[in-house]
């Protein structure tokens, strides 16, 4: 019935979005751990932990809006449509970060295939 399907659905989409805040959870550490690392590492190559390299700044720009995300799930209790639509955002601004830097970009990070 129409009513069953519903309430399969309801609890597909409480599921999925569980199972979205377990996983960003659980990246945005190691997220965390691997900017710092690489901000050491760059201190140690370049003398500079930070230079706002594209993909420093677009690095940085992933872990605030997976910030916000855990943020208002944790402070405001946000559940369903909100965070869903930040983490699409977090996603798409992944993509930017690891191929659009690397292949459109200039700086010390990219390798400019196309321009």
């Amino acid at each position: 019935s129409l009513q069953t399907s519903l309430i399969s659905t309801s609890k597909f989409l409480k599921n999925i979005d569980n199972l979205s805040y377990r996983t960003i959870s659980l990246g945005f550490p190691f997220l965390t751990l691997g900017i710092i690392s690489g901000a050491v590492w760059a201190n140690e190559a370049w003398g500079s932990y930070w230079s706002w390299d594209p993909k420093e700044t677009w690095a940085f720009i992933t872990w605030l809006v997976f910030a916000a995300y855990l943020h208002a799930r944790i402070t405001r209790g946000w559940q369903g449509r909100k965070p869903a639509i930040l983490a699409a955002a977090g996603f798409v601004v992944v993509w930017v970060c690891y191929l659009g830097v690397n292949l459109l970009g200039k700086g010390l990070h990219s390798y400019g295939w196309f321009f």
